[in-house]
């Protein structure tokens, strides 16, 4: 009958000798998944190439490099979520992006087409711009998981890039010199800034579920659209993103009134119980 072999004390595990229950722990898996991390290096590079052709006086080029940039960049976060590859750091990665695509290219584009002439006032609505983006993207991230996903709060920095974008477009189609229409766009670019930081809600349509059914009419209008974008680009593309712009105010504005009227009412019925 062979000996057997007695539990391991304290003393043992103080001498650093195994424990055959003991599991090794569990290797961190590298990398980084590569179809949403590719969408979003795509629309870094449309900004990093906005910025250079707005440097080289290709202004209609800039302005379909931050569309683009926005396009892509609606990618990413959907393809993430439907192939289930969401990592903390595709979240960084995208924040980064915007903050050249829709941050920095869209100020640099405004710049160099109409706000150089107006000196100091023209460089400091483009770093309001920038700081506004940057701002929005930081309080952005910390309300993950928190904040309704049904709203905005401030206007989303692809919509501000876009309005600036179209303003540009439109003016270097129709042969505009920037220097006609600097304040204008000084106004533009500096108040999309302040919207992005402001407590307007905006609607951000991320619950509209793309994989269920939808009424026909639905397709007609979305057919609809597309017929309009195409008639003219620039100034359908300027005109929707600035309705959008200006129905977080007037959203805002309604619901505020919204509520006094009812708690009017509220306190109506008390004083009359």
């Amino acid at each position: 009958m062979s000996p057997t072999t007695p539990p391991p004390t304290s003393s043992d595990h103080a001498a650093g000798k195994p424990d055959d229950q003991s599991k090794s722990p569990t290797k961190r898996r590298r990398g980084i998944y590569l179809l949403p991390n590719l969408f979003t290096t795509a629309a870094l590079f449309a900004g990093f190439y906005a910025i250079l052709a707005a440097n080289a006086g290709r202004f209609e080029a800039a302005s379909l490099g931050i569309f683009a940039a926005m396009l892509l960049d609606g990618f990413d976060g959907r393809v993430a979520r439907m192939t289930n590859t969401q990592t903390e750091f595709g979240a960084e990665y995208d924040s980064l992006s915007d903050m050249v695509a829709f941050g920095v290219a869209p100020a640099l584009v405004a710049y160099e087409w109409a706000l150089g002439g107006l000196g100091k006032l023209g460089w400091l609505a483009a770093f309001i711009y920038t700081a506004c983006a940057a701002l929005r993207l930081a309080r952005f991230n910390t309300q993950v998981g928190i904040a309704d996903k049904r709203y905005f709060q401030g206007l989303a920095s692809p919509s501000a890039a876009a309005i600036i974008a179209g303003a540009v477009w439109i003016g270097h189609d129709n042969g505009i010199d920037g220097s006609n229409v600097s304040l204008i766009l000084a106004f533009l670019t500096a108040g999309g800034g302040l919207l992005m930081v402001s407590n307007f809600r905006y609607h951000s349509f991320k619950v509209l579920d793309v994989q269920g059914r939808v009424p026909f009419m639905f397709i007609v209008l979305a057919m609809l659209g597309f017929a309009l974008v195409v008639l003219d680009p620039p100034i359908v593309l300027f005109l929707m993103f600035l309705g959008y712009a200006i129905s977080g105010p007037v959203f805002t504005l309604v619901r505020r009134r919204q509520r006094r009227g009812r708690r009017r009412r509220e306190g109506g019925d008390g004083r009359a119980s």
